[in-house]
Order: structure tokens, then C-alpha cells, then sequence
């Protein structure tokens, strides 16, 4: 793989504020394996409603292109779409052997100010695509 971990990172985080749902798609494929798998750490209200119902590690996940097309437009029409929110990388990516590190933000275009983030761990196959994708947001 001749991309950087930053500019993973980077390629990452454009994805989510892309408005062109074929550019979207097209960096999903570049970024993403095939059968590739993004799993979030849901928020506490999900987790604890999952584990009174009797899930006891409740997981998000999106597998495959058309479901990864499908959680990034929706997570771009709810934050990104309306213009109140923008995605970006933070300079922290690190990358050993087929993993990749980074953490992202979520800031208000109007003010600039940090609205959410997260961290993310990918593991690259050998061609450097995404096999998976482990998300834990909050800051």
C-alpha cells in the first residue's frame, strides 16, 4: 500500500461529507474490501435498551458495499446535508503492520466548534482496502 495512514484517515473522514452519492459510492469501493464490515460501539442508550431486552454486546453493523452505502448516506443526510455539520481527520493516524488508527471530529461549520468525534481501528487487506472498520465514538 503506497497511501499513508494520514491520508487514509483523510480519504476516510471526505467520505462522510461527500453530496455526490456516485462519488460516494466509487470511494466507498476504493476505500472498502468488498465484503468489507463497519462496526460502531453504539451509544450508551442503545447499548443498555439492548441489554435489558437481552442482547448482552450490542454491535452496529454495515457489511458490504450497498450497506455501507446506505449508513454513510444516511449518517451524511442527517449531519452533513443540512449544513450544520462537517467531518475531518484529526493528524493522529498511526499505522502498524495492516491496522490503521486514527481519531475524527464532528464540527459545526458555523462556528468551527467540536461537536463530536471518535476513534477508529481498520484492518487493511493487502491490497489496502478495509476488511474492517471498528468505530467507538464519543471524545
Amino acid at each position: 500500500m503506497t497511501t499513508s495512514a494520514q491520508q487514509l484517515a483523510d480519504r476516510y473522514a471526505a467520505l462522510w461529507t461527500e453530496r455526490d452519492a456516485g462519488a460516494r459510492r466509487k470511494a466507498i469501493e476504493r476505500l472498502w474490501a468488498e465484503d468489507g464490515v463497519h462496526l460502531v460501539h453504539p451509544p450508551e442508550e442503545i447499548r443498555a435498551e439492548a441489554v435489558r431486552v437481552g442482547f448482552p454486546e450490542p454491535v452496529l453493523e454495515a457489511r458490504g458495499y450497498r450497506e455501507l452505502e446506505f449508513r454513510v448516506a444516511r449518517a451524511y443526510q442527517e449531519f452533513v446535508a443540512p449544513g450544520e455539520f462537517t467531518f475531518r481527520a484529526r493528524e493522529d493516524a498511526v499505522r502498524l503492520r495492516d491496522v490503521v488508527r486514527f481519531s475524527w471530529e464532528m464540527v459545526s461549520v458555523g462556528t468551527g466548534e467540536l461537536a463530536g468525534g471518535g476513534v477508529e481501528f481498520v484492518v487493511l487487506d493487502a491490497d489496502g482496502r478495509i476488511t474492517a472498520d471498528y468505530q467507538f465514538p464519543g471524545l
